[in-house]
């Protein structure tokens, strides 16, 4: 089923499909995150999406947590390096409400300075539990590593430091300044007619003065391979492997993650995996990701094993890239991976919820954005000439940033 859209005159998009489901899920995503902090600003798009609960110039705290709740409803957020969504799940017919409370947290919250010192709290317990979890915390190292010098290098938690430094003035100037209405997205799946969507999103958005963005995301210095070990004190070794890849276009961005899932996807038959965790029994845990954003790609294997397997751990990695570089996939290989991967792809989209929080995101790098329907059918006709060009850009060992945590 295609997609309908929808622009309000400020600026503001509107994504919608309509499904036979009792629930209606609704999102608004800002096309900013860390990547928009300045230097003395780190950690504050995070921050942001926190303390924004807290209370509006009509609503007091308990009044915001409880006005979807009360109703069984469901208010979430999440910060990543270039958006922050907020979005809400509700019954079909309390979807007018969800948007009332959504578009009254973003552009009138209040941010009072004692809802802004205890939170600080919060977050600071946030980012002590993820110093405590080297499987996550390895990858904020990575990315800094990769982005070094970066805005994009930074944790989006920020530190301690950081977080403590946080004023309700640079919070009002940081939300003036990137919460622009050009560069918003309101997604909406459920079973609502777009002609009620329509009314429902006018109703509480397009009164919203417009508000353009008035600069243009810095450009990253070119990618140089780089490596680094962090000491901890840990019973195993972690490790994570990988490098920056240039913007690609929506097909090449299937390829590769075809080609990432045929390494190290989520399938316990993916080649890393059998290689080194089936064969050897050197890992626990082994695995691929590779993530579009706006200007750039990344691509990284993380790996956790005991110490001493380390190296042979990397030697039998480094062996199943040149494989997919030299070696081309027969077509029954070929065939069952994009099964695979088409399986994978149906799974996910079976959750209204997350088809909501794609559509919204991909509709901020995109015009149109691809359907379900259009993603398998694309997928069916990658051939093995496109992975093996692909794994050659992509996997070539020369081209590797490494980071280490263990003793």
């Amino acid at each position: 089923m295609s997609y309908n859209y929808f622009r309000l005159d400020n600026g503001i998009r509107i994504i919608h499909k309509l499904v036979a489901s009792p629930i209606a899920h609704i999102g608004v995503v800002v096309n900013t995150g860390t990547r928009e902090e300045l230097p003395s600003e780190r950690g504050i798009a995070h921050f942001i999406e926190h303390v924004i609960f807290k209370g509006t110039e009509k609503r007091n705290t308990y009044q915001v947590l409880s006005y979807l709740e009360n109703i069984g409803g469901d208010l979430n957020a999440y910060t990543t390096k270039e958006e922050t969504f907020f979005y809400a799940s509700v019954l079909n017919q309390y979807l007018g409400r969800a948007a009332e409370l959504l578009s009254d947290i973003i552009f009138h919250s209040t941010f009072h300075e004692k809802d802004i010192e205890t939170e600080k709290d919060v977050v600071i317990e946030e980012i002590q539990l993820c110093k405590d979890t080297p499987t996550e915390w390895i990858f904020d190292e990575f990315e800094n590593l990769i982005f070094k010098g970066s805005s994009l290098g930074t944790n989006i938690l920020g530190t301690k430091k950081e977080v403590k430094q946080i004023k309700r003035e640079t919070i009002f100037n940081f939300i003036a300044k990137n919460y622009n209405t050009d560069q918003m997205v309101i997604a909406i799946v459920g079973n609502v007619p777009f002609e009620q969507i329509k009314r429902i999103v006018s109703k509480y958005f397009a009164l919203i003065p417009a508000n353009k963005r008035q600069f243009t995301r810095k450009k990253l210095e070119p990618y140089q391979p780089d490596s680094k070990h962090i000491k901890i004190h840990s019973n195993q070794s972690h490790a994570v492997m990988g490098c920056v890849l240039p913007s690609y276009d929506e097909r090449k961005n299937q390829i590769a993650t075809l080609l990432s899932n045929i390494l190290g996807g989520q399938g316990l038959n993916s080649r890393l995996n059998m290689a080194i965790r089936e064969k050897k029994g050197y890992v626990y845990n082994i695995e691929s990701s590779y993530s579009a954003m706006s200007d750039l790609s990344i691509f990284n294997i993380y790996i956790g094993c005991e110490q001493r397997n380390l190296d042979k751990c990397f030697e039998l990695t480094h062996r199943e890239l040149n494989k997919l570089r030299n070696v081309k996939l027969g077509t029954l290989q070929l065939h069952r991976a994009k099964l695979q991967m088409i399986g994978q792809v149906e799974i996910t989209y079976e959750s209204n919820l997350t088809e909501m929080l794609s559509i919204g995101k991909n509709h901020l790098m995109f015009e149109d954005v691809e359907t379900i329907e259009g993603v398998v059918e694309k997928i069916s006709t990658i051939t093995a000439d496109e992975l093996i060009d692909m794994a050659n850009e992509m996997l070539n060992i020369d081209n590797l940033s490494y980071i280490t945590m263990g003793k």
